[in-house]
């Protein structure tokens, strides 16, 4: 193993003796290597987190940030697959089998090489890689990366896993959330450690995750190792489900409504310091009615799925010190490496306009006000408290404005100088698996691994803004986007956004991120020779991956072109 200046760093800062550098990377041991922890949220917001600006009550996550650095310019895939595809490989979507969602991919896409719907083969899982290299490695929450055995968790470097793993499901059952026959209930697919399981009758999920990862780790008698643990929430991804002594503490606390929320949020960001002094946010597209245009009935449903809805994101946050508070117990933490991340942005579409799932729903689920939150319920929250998530952003899931693509992310290396602050340096999910080998102290495998070709790692280390060596974890930023027609490239400062009407423009619209992040105004009319630049960038961006467009793509109707979320609020009044 070669050491280079951040190999000696991170030797430093964890206490290590410089003299390991001689050892391979197959003899160090876990004196000399970190644990790490990876932690995603489900369809988390921008702006739902304390430390990020919310109101909701995160007292594990803002520690965090105290004990690391909150990340602002991070970006993910606006859909949770393909994102999570990318952050296990450290590639980009359509390179690894998600050039679309699995679930949404037309049969021209399902034909094409990229589109597979699963992990492919072409991928390297960086947990693979650890596991080779001495790791303990551990997966329990949301997989969504392929249903088979073939492509579960164990498949894929796991050495213990608890895997849902389809794309959502109850929080407190196994129902799932899509169903083609409006008299039969979905039903939501879990393996452990590959094999098909059914979930016990005490089912909640955040709290069954952080339990079975601390009962692997517990269990396993190669404590001399380092671990790698994968903590994917199935929170707040609808149907929104929280436990009801969460639920009450939220309870009329939204009572005021998107427009107060949304202000209080921004006044606090700003505060903070998280965005300029005098930043305007995006207060919601035109398709969608204000808070003072509902009747007082909605604004009393909308204020319980808010409630709930933060009800899930505290109680998450507790989950995660309840592992935090482990790792300090067992004396593990000093020498942990913790990351946290959402896997896209706030969800205000809908999942009813799929399949007969809004038959199934109306026949044989209670939405009613009373039960909104508890089992037997199946509710979205919708576009307007999801353009609250996106605080100042705008837009949110299933979209390339900074909305649907920006979301919370928290590093945490142990013993670093930095603490505590923001790091403004544009970085993107496939950093993260460079990332982890680097603190790991093994290096990439290029070209063959075990015997296969596979796509070599897109993104950059972020050691060294974690560390402190440098503020850029790219000289220039230079990052795509493509999803189900909707498109983006972002190059330094700039970037241009496509999404069809009531959405978008139906053409590229052109944004100056460093003075109009929220993305208020289309510069493409004044700055022609810049938009020409960015859209030769994305063509050169689509054409290296593997995009491939279809005519009226972006405007299919259904889950995110769908118009129908206050009729169905309607319906449960």
């Amino acid at each position: 193993m070669r050491c280079t200046k951040t190999t000696y760093l991170l030797r430093s800062v964890l206490g290590l003796a410089l003299a390991a550098c001689t050892l391979s990377s197959h003899a160090a041991t876990k004196t000399q290597r970190p644990n790490i922890l990876l932690i995603v949220a489900d369809d988390l917001g921008y702006s739902d987190i304390g430390a990020f600006g919310g109101e909701i009550s995160t007292p594990n996550l803002d520690a965090l940030v105290k004990d690391g650095v909150a990340l602002t310019d991070f970006y993910a895939s606006p859909f949770c697959s393909p994102t999570r595809a990318m952050l296990m490989s450290g590639a980009d979507n359509h390179q690894v089998g998600f050039g679309g969602m699995a679930e949404l991919m037309t049969p021209q896409q399902r034909a094409l090489p990229g589109y597979e719907g699963f992990l492919s083969d072409r991928a390297l899982p960086f947990p693979l890689v650890l596991q080779d290299n001495g790791y303990r490695t551990y997966m329990v929450g949301k997989w969504h990366l392929g249903v088979t055995e073939e492509v579960a968790p164990p498949n894929r470097g796991f050495d213990q896993s608890y895997a849902l793993m389809h794309g959502g499901a109850s929080h407190f059952d196994q129902s799932g959330i899509i169903t083609f026959d409006a008299n039969k209930a979905p039903v939501a697919l879990y393996r452990e450690n590959g094999k098909q399981v059914q979930l016990p009758k005490d089912f909640y999920s955040s709290e069954f995750f952080a339990s079975r990862l601390l009962s692997y780790m517990d269990a396993d008698t190669r404590q001399d190792q380092p671990f790698f643990a994968y903590l994917a929430f199935t929170a707040p991804h609808w149907p929104l489900h929280a436990p009801e002594e969460y639920i009450r503490k939220y309870e009329g606390r939204y009572d005021a409504g998107y427009d107060v929320l949304r202000e209080e949020r921004l006044e606090r960001m700003k505060k903070l310091g998280l965005v300029p002094q005098d930043m305007q946010g995006y207060v919601g597209n035109p398709a969608w009615p204000r808070w003072k245009a509902l009747s007082p009935e909605q604004q009393r449903v909308e204020s319980k799925r808010m409630a709930v809805y933060a009800a899930m994101v505290e109680s998450m946050d507790a989950q995660i010190g309840r592992v935090i508070d482990h790792l300090k117990q067992t004396g593990q933490y000093d020498n942990t490496v913790v990351i946290f991340l959402s896997d896209n942005g706030a969800d205000g579409n809908t999942v009813l306009d799929e399949g007969e799932t809004r038959a199934w729903a109306h026949k044989h689920r209670d939405n009613s006000y009373e039960n909104t939150g508890r089992p037997g319920s199946f509710v979205e929250y919708g576009p307007g408290w999801a353009q609250v998530g996106s605080t100042p952003f705008n837009l949110y899931k299933a979209f390339m404005y900074e909305g649907g693509i920006s979301v919370p992310s928290i590093m945490r290396v142990p013993g670093a100088t930095r603490q505590g602050e923001f790091v403004r340096a544009p970085a993107h999910v496939t950093d993260i698996a460079p990332t982890i080998l680097a603190l790991a102290q093994i290096e990439q495998p290029k070209g063959e691994y075990r015997g296969r070709q596979v796509i070599p790692m897109q993104g950059n280390s972020m050691v060294d803004v974690l560390t402190g060596l440098s503020d850029q974890v790219h000289e220039t930023f230079r990052q795509g986007w493509e999803l189900n027609g909707r498109r983006a490239m972002r190059l330094g400062d700039w970037k241009i956004v496509y999404a069809n009407a009531p959405w978008g423009k139906d053409r590229w619209e052109l944004f100056n991120l460093a003075e109009d992040r929220a993305e208020l105004n289309d510069l493409s009319e004044t700055h022609p020779e810049k938009l020409k630049e960015l859209i030769a960038e994305y063509e050169h961006y689509a054409k290296r991956n593997g995009v491939e467009d279809f005519e009226g793509l972006a405007s299919r109707p259904g889950y995110s072109n769908s118009l129908n979320y206050y009729k169905d609020l309607d319906e449960v009044l």
